[in-house]
C-alpha cells in the first residue's frame, strides 16, 4: 500500500489533485513540490485568501488536510527520496523554438523532473505522468529512468486529467472516469492496481479505466480536441446566424437535443482559451504531421484557425459598431480570465481582443473580480505586439467595474462571470458616453433588459 506521495509541480492540476487525494485518503502523506517559492508561501498562507489557484471549494479541502497529511514544500530532493509514487505536474507549454515551433509541447521540464528523479532515487518508485503530454512520452521518461545505473527499478503510468477549471473540485470528487495507463506486464499491472487504489478510496470502480500507457496519453489529447471541436463548430454557425436572421442559441438548443448529439459545449462565444485546447490540438496536428497524415493534421488545424478567427471577428465587429474607429475610444472590459471561477488566464480570448483594439489606438480599461493588474498585464506584453510602456500607455485595469465603464463608448462582456448579470445597469448607462454599446461575448446578460434602458446590445450569433 502506498503511504507517502509526491507531487513535482504546484499549479493548476497538482495543487487541486493532490488537496483531494490528502483529504480522501488521510492514510497517505501528500507532499506537493515546487522551486517557485512564492507559490508555495501562497499554498501555505494561513488565511486561505491567498492560494495561488482559484477554485470553488478548493481553500475548504486545503483547510482540512494542509499540515495533517498534505504538505507544500520546496524541499524537491527530500520529497522523491521519501516517496513511493512520485506525480509529474509541470507545465507543458507549446514549443516558441526549433523543430516543431508553435506545435510541438515543449518537454524540458518534464525531462528536468525525470532526470532529477534519476538522480535523487535509491528506492523503487512509481513515476505517474499528470502533465498533458504527447504520445509516447513515458518511453522518454522510462529511458532516462532506466539508464541511472543505480539498481532503481521504476514503473512509468500515464493518469492525464479531465478537469474543467472552474469545476475543478466537483470533477476531482465525481469524475465522469479516471485514467490509467501502464505496461502490460507484472509489475506494470502492479503498479497500476496500487494508483487504482488510490482513486477507488472515493471513485467508484467502474468509473476507472486501465488501458496501456500508449492508449492514455493518447486519450487525454483526444478528448480536448472532441471538446475544442464542438466549440468552433457553434462558433462557425454563429457568424452563419448573424447573416441569415438565425438565433445561435436557439440553433444550439435545437441540435442539443438530438441524444447522439447532446448539448454541452455548444454555447457560442468570443472563443475558447486555456492551457489545454490549444495547446493539445497543436499537439496533435504535430503529431499527424510528423506521421506524415497531411489530411488528418488540416482537419484539427482548422479548430484552431475557427478559434483564431471567432477571436479576431470579434474585435473587428466593436471597431466596425463604431464608426469604423476606435482611437482615442474607451472601451471597458468585463472579464480577462478565460472563463468564469478560475483566474487562469491562458490564452484567454480578452487577451487577443486588446491586443487588436489597441493596435486601433483604442483605450482599454480592463476589470475581472479574480485576476490581478500583474497578470493582465504579464499576459498583453508577452505577445510583444509593442512595447510594455505602450501598453500601459492604452491600458488600464481597475478594482472596480464602474470605474472600469465610467465615460467609456463601449463595454465588451468577455468571461461570463455570474456577478456581471447583478450589477447596477441604468447605473452603467448613465456613466457613459451616447450611445452606449454593449458587446456581450458570451452571450451572458439579459438583452431585453439592456435594450429598454438604452444600450446598442450586439450578441454573438443572432
Amino acid at each position: 500500500m502506498i503511504k507517502n506521495i509526491c507531487c513535482i509541480g504546484a499549479g493548476y492540476v497538482g495543487g487541486p489533485t493532490m488537496a483531494v487525494i490528502a483529504q480522501k485518503c488521510p492514510h497517505i502523506k501528500v507532499t506537493v513540490v515546487d522551486l517557485n517559492q512564492d507559490r508555495i508561501d501562497a499554498w501555505n498562507d494561513e488565511s486561505l485568501e491567498n492560494l495561488p489557484i482559484y477554485e470553488p471549494g478548493l481553500d475548504e479541502v486545503v483547510k482540512e488536510a494542509r499540515g495533517r497529511n498534505l504538505f507544500f514544500s520546496t524541499e524537491v530532493d527530500k520529497a522523491i527520496d521519501e516517496a513511493e509514487m512520485i506525480f509529474i505536474s509541470v507545465n507543458t507549454p507549446t514549443k516558441t523554438y526549433g523543430v516543431g515551433k508553435g506545435m510541438a509541447a515543449d518537454l524540458k521540464y518534464i525531462e528536468l523532473c525525470a532526470r532529477q528523479i534519476a538522480r535523487v532515487a535509491k528506492t523503487d518508485k512509481i513515476v505517474v505522468e499528470k502533465s498533458t503530454l504527447p504520445v509516447r512520452t513515458a518511453q522518454a521518461i522510462k529511458d532516462i529512468l532506466d539508464h541511472t545505473g543505480n539498481g532503481v527499478n521504476f514503473q512509468i503510468l500515464s493518469n492525464p486529467e479531465f478537469l474543467a477549471e472552474g469545476t475543478a473540485m466537483e470533477d476531482l470528487f465525481a469524475p465522469d472516469r479516471v485514467l490509467i495507463g501502464g505496461d502490460i506486464t507484472p509489475e506494470g499491472e502492479k503498479a497500476i492496481k496500487q494508483l487504482f487504489d488510490i482513486y477507488s478510496n472515493w471513485v467508484p470502480k467502474d468509473k476507472i479505466l486501465t488501458t496501456n500507457v500508449w492508449s492514455s496519453e493518447l486519450s487525454k489529447l483526444t478528448a480536448n480536441a472532441f471538446l475544442a471541436q464542438r466549440v468552433s463548430s457553434i462558433n462557425a454557425m454563429s457568424e452563419l446566424c448573424e447573416k441569415t436572421g438565425a438565433d445561435v442559441n436557439e440553433v444550439a438548443r435545437a441540435i442539443g437535443m438530438d441524444s447522439r448529439i447532446g448539448s454541452k459545449f455548444l454555447k457560442a462565444s468570443v472563443g475558447f482559451g486555456g492551457s489545454c485546447f490549444q495547446k493539445d490540438i497543436l499537439n496533435l496536428v504535430y503529431i499527424a504531421q510528423s506521421y506524415g497524415l497531411k489530411e488528418v493534421a488540416d482537419y484539427w488545424e482548422q479548430v484552431i484557425i475557427m478559434n483564431d478567427h471567432q477571436k479576431r471577428r470579434f474585435a473587428k465587429n466593436i471597431i466596425s459598431t463604431l464608426y469604423n474607429t476606435v482611437s482615442g475610444k474607451k472601451i471597458a472590459f468585463l472579464g480577462w480570465a478565460f472563463k468564469k471561477d478560475t483566474n487562469d488566464t491562458r490564452e484567454s480570448a480578452a487577451i487577443y481582443v486588446a491586443d487588436d483594439l489597441i493596435s486601433e489606438r483604442a483605450l482599454v480599461s480592463v476589470f475581472d473580480p479574480k485576476v490581478e493588474k500583474k497578470q493582465i498585464f504579464f499576459d498583453l506584453n508577452y505577445l510583444e505586439s509593442r512595447t510594455n510602456e505602450e501598453n500601459e500607455l492604452y491600458m488600464k485595469v481597475e478594482n472596480s467595474p464602474y470605474d472600469a465603464i465610467k465615460d467609456s463608448h463601449a463595454i465588451a462582456v468577455l468571461t461570463e462571470w455570474d456577478e456581471f448579470k447583478n450589477y447596477d445597469w441604468k447605473k452603467i448607462y448613465d456613466s457613459m458616453l451616447k450611445p452606449a454599446f454593449v458587446f456581450d461575448g458570451r452571450n451572458l446578460l439579459n438583452k431585453k433588459e439592456l435594450e429598454e434602458i438604452g444600450f446598442v446590445y450586439q450578441t454573438i450569433g443572432s
